[in-house]
């Protein structure tokens, strides 16, 4: 049975390198489940790879559709996991990981529990950062994001951080290999624990 492994934390924390690596070491078994966005692509992101980009009113249409799985407006950008992705992973029987932010953790964790075949499935990872003022670093270092965006960042990241207790796993961050490995090693305990007796 397949695992859906959801890894949030605010802005700049680094949970995309570490999903990047896992995907790297386990792709075989892994797959990153691909989200829709209406954010336009940073510089080497690829459409349906990193994210299937929306226009508003092509995101809206899928809303009225009811495609979503779940949904979330972040950073004046609209986010949302298309369930036709996340049914298709599980039919194929492979572990999903999502980079995921904490509404959109807490709306797929309701999803799960009400879904037979999901229940037990998803483990959820906190990434805790050391502290408010490495994040701006970090984000200024992207240069990917205005002053005025950082600023929102920011004071997102002191809500999300409050919710940590929400997941199975809180990690706090101390380097990009640290980190790393214990992520890995979450998922790597997960699989054990959930392999046929």
């Amino acid at each position: 049975m397949s695992l859906i492994i959801a890894i949030s934390g605010p802005a700049a924390v680094g949970k995309t390198t570490i999903c990047d690596r896992l995907i790297s070491e386990f792709g075989e078994k892994l797959h990153r489940l691909v989200t829709a966005t209406t954010r336009r692509p940073r510089n080497g992101e690829e459409e349906g790879k990193d994210y299937f980009f929306l226009s508003k009113a092509e995101f809206d249409k899928k809303l009225l559709e009811e495609s979503f799985l779940e949904h979330e407006l972040i950073h004046e950008n609209k986010y949302g996991i298309l369930k036709e992705t996340i049914l298709e992973a599980q039919n194929q029987e492979i572990d999903i990981l999502l980079n995921i932010d904490v509404n959109g953790a807490a709306s797929l964790r309701k999803f799960c529990s009400m879904q037979e075949k999901l229940q037990g499935q998803l483990k959820t990872i906190f990434m805790r950062p050391k502290n408010l003022e490495e994040l701006a670093v970090r984000m200024r270092k992207r240069a990917s994001e205005s002053k005025e965006q950082i600023n929102i960042r920011i004071a997102n990241a002191k809500a999300e951080i409050l919710r940590a207790a929400e997941f199975d796993f809180v990690i706090e961050s101390k380097d990009r290999d640290s980190d790393y490995e214990r992520v890995k090693n979450i998922y790597l305990e997960v699989c054990l624990n959930n392999a046929p007796k």
